[in-house]
């Protein structure tokens, strides 16, 4: 029960900023998502993202910083695996499941329904 009880708060915590940061300053929602984006990966290569992780399990990992954090913990196992060929390979090896369900899931509801252009 503990594991959900901080997984909620850990993502809404991220969740918050995210909300205050476009209520307050001038940040356009996509403004916000490029900033989460890299946040978590520089985070996540300064080691500091990983405890936040294992503290909020999916609350840390689903927002958007999670992806950052994906990107780069992959591209570091990647390098350290296969030298600098990993740099290249890493983070599309560790997000690629996350990104070819958001594309499948995409064009499936586009076909679905009439999107608006």
């Amino acid at each position: 029960m503990e594991q959900y009880i901080m997984a909620f708060v850990i993502g809404g915590l991220i969740c918050v900023v995210g909300q205050l940061l476009m209520d307050l300053t001038s940040l356009t929602p996509a403004h916000v998502l490029v900033l989460f984006v890299v946040a978590g990966g520089i985070l996540s290569g300064l080691g500091l993202y990983q405890p936040l992780v294992e503290l909020g399990g999916a609350g840390a990992t689903v927002p958007l910083t999670g992806f950052g954090h994906s990107l780069v913990s992959g591209t570091l196992e990647d390098v350290q695996k296969f030298g600098l060929i990993g740099a290249f390979t890493g983070g599309l090896r560790s997000t690629a499941a996350g990104i070819t369900v958001a594309v499948v899931f995409g064009l499936t509801f586009a076909l679905i329904f009439d999107p608006k252009g």
